[in-house]
């Protein structure tokens, strides 16, 4: 009985594995990648591997609580698909402009009707949405004089739709005495936001230049590797005075006008006991 039980175990497999399960399926799909707020085609062939013919064959997708929405419609239909044969639906479909880079799936639903009996099948396909930081440099300065300290700020902004991650920014001075760190370390810069770092730094002439090599890791994982190079406007002192963008300091002018003004004052003293001794001469001789 046990030799029998296993013989029978093993024709009911070889029968399945020459049989396979027949339906109408999906035989594959074709999607792009989409930007945020882009829009694209997704072409799904259906295939029916059937022996018969069926008809009133209709695939909906579902775009229920996603970042998606149809352009026209979420359902196609064909009205028959002969045995061993396929045939391809397009569905156009658009990225919301908010949406997160990753890998999404949009629930289908294919229904047909085999032999006057309505059949259904359900399954997902996957669209990847892609992006990429955008990063834009703007370096900012306080009191640039030459020959001043004066503190450097270069703000990050990253206009892409993607976050940058593991930001450094490696400091190359290039016309100015660096007195702080020549690398900062920012981190994450978000989408559609803003870092700063800040740098010390003395100017040795009117025309200096902010040079940095600035790292960060892509929606990818791909390190970017960026050199920048933003000139900065420097005055000298006499410029920065003549613009308001520092005082006079007059308080040696002060000190030298009273100084002066000492002088003359003793001076004026001696020259007038000096007369006054001289009459008292005169009129001793007289």
């Amino acid at each position: 009985m046990k030799k029998i039980s296993l013989f029978l175990v093993f024709v009911l497999i070889a029968l399945a594995l020459s049989n396979p399960v027949m339906s109408v399926t999906i035989k594959s799909v074709s999607a792009p990648s989409l930007a945020p707020g882009g829009e694209g085609e997704i072409n799904i062939a259906i295939e029916n591997t059937l022996d018969s013919k069926v008809k009133d064959i209709s695939l909906s997708l579902f775009f229920n609580n996603l970042p998606f929405i149809p352009i026209g419609t979420s359902e196609d239909s064909l009205g028959e698909l002969d045995e061993d044969d396929d045939e391809e639906l397009t569905f156009k479909i658009k990225a919301a402009n908010n949406i997160k880079p990753g890998d999404y799936e949009i629930p289908y639903n294919l229904q047909y009707i085999d032999n006057k009996e309505i059949k259904k099948r359900t399954g997902s396909v996957g669209i990847k949405v892609e992006a990429n930081p955008d990063l834009a440099f703007i370096i900012s300065t306080e009191k640039p004089i030459v020959g001043r300290q004066d503190r450097m700020t270069l703000k990050i902004i990253n206009k892409g739709f993607a976050d940058a991650k593991f930001v450094s920014v490696k400091l190359l001075p290039e016309g100015f005495t660096l007195l702080s760190d020549s690398e900062f370390y920012i981190g994450v810069v978000d989408s559609d936001d803003f870092e700063t770092a800040e740098f010390d730094a003395v100017y040795n002439n009117q025309k200096p230049i902010f040079s940095a090599i600035v790292e960060y890791i892509n929606f990818e994982n791909k390190k970017i590797t960026k050199t920048i190079d933003l000139p900065i406007k420097v005055y000298t002192e006499d410029k920065a005075i003549e613009l308001g963008l520092i005082k006079n300091n007059n308080v040696a002018l002060y000190i030298g006008i009273l100084i002066t003004i000492v002088l003359i004052f003793i001076l004026y003293r001696i020259v007038r006991r000096r007369i006054k001794d001289s009459k008292r001469k005169k009129e001793k001789l007289q």
